[in-house]
């Protein structure tokens, strides 16, 4: 009833088909593959951007060994020095934002001659160079001053205020400061 004869053109026909259809997998497989490649080089380099910020905040900072205040109250000096393992941090670049029963930030910029710090600003201790306020080494030591009565209002005895100091890189350093229960002898922070 059926005859199942194949001629030699129809073979070839089915043949170059399977050939076009096959060609059209590989060159979409190509193109997918393309574009994976292009996406993975992206999120790599994305994910070290990330990793290097985060290191960079994690570790760029200061610690803050002391913070004394004048016997009135009216100033406040931060002993500054480099965290572990930290990058130079040039000290003209970091903000100090305290809040009390106000919040007030805080910065230096020399080259402007604008500074809403103390009359003294910022000072070196110890420092291999000093003049450019970057702590550099480990070794080096800096004196922040904090006029408080422009900075806040109304700070009395018994009083906390919250001093975070914020350096370029976005590394953070939170201190307490407790204002002493006599106005004359406040207590060390």
């Amino acid at each position: 009833m059926f005859r199942n004869e194949s001629k030699a053109e129809d073979r070839g026909q089915v043949g170059i088909g399977t050939l076009i259809v096959f060609i059209a997998l590989v060159l979409v497989a190509a193109i997918a593959a393309g574009v994976l490649i292009n996406t993975a080089g992206f999120l790599q380099s994305q994910a070290e951007a990330t990793g290097e910020e985060s290191t960079n905040q994690v570790s760029n900072g200061v610690d803050v060994t002391s913070a004394v205040a004048s016997s009135g109250g009216d100033t406040v000096t931060l002993t500054v020095s480099l965290r572990s393992g930290s990058d130079p941090v040039n000290l003209d670049d970091a903000e100090i934002q305290l809040v009390g029963d106000s919040t007030t930030t805080l910065d230096n910029d020399p080259l402007n001659g604008d500074s809403n710090l103390g009359a003294n600003g910022i000072s070196a201790v110890t420092a291999e160079t000093t003049g450019n306020n970057v702590l550099e080494s480990q070794g080096d030591v800096y004196e922040i001053e904090i006029d408080m009565t422009s900075a806040l209002t109304s700070l009395g005895a018994g009083d906390e205020v919250e001093l975070t100091l914020t350096t370029a890189s976005g590394a953070q350093t939170f201190k307490t400061l407790r204002v002493g229960q006599s106005p004359d002898f406040p207590e060390k922070v």
